[in-house]
């Protein structure tokens, strides 16, 4: 998942605890999906759907969030 922002992901995975909380809930969620569209897991489309646009909404976050980050850098 945005591989342009491989290194800052790394950096904040382990100094940004918010982002870490948002990166381990979009893999966790992520899991779910996967393991209930491998019949792993139990759950109806309508369960998946929610889970994926929950995934989705927090991918937007971290998206915003690296932006933010990233151009705050390049400002100073």
């Amino acid at each position: 998942m945005f591989p342009e922002y491989r290194d800052l992901i790394s950096e904040l995975k382990t100094t940004d605890k918010y982002f870490q909380n948002l990166f381990e809930k979009h893999n966790v969620l992520d899991q779910r999906v996967k393991n209930m569209e491998s019949r792993l897991e139990p759950g109806t489309p309508d369960e998946i759907e929610v889970l994926k646009k929950k995934k989705l909404a927090i991918k937007d976050e971290l998206y915003a969030l690296l932006m933010q980050i990233s151009l705050s850098r390049i400002k100073t």
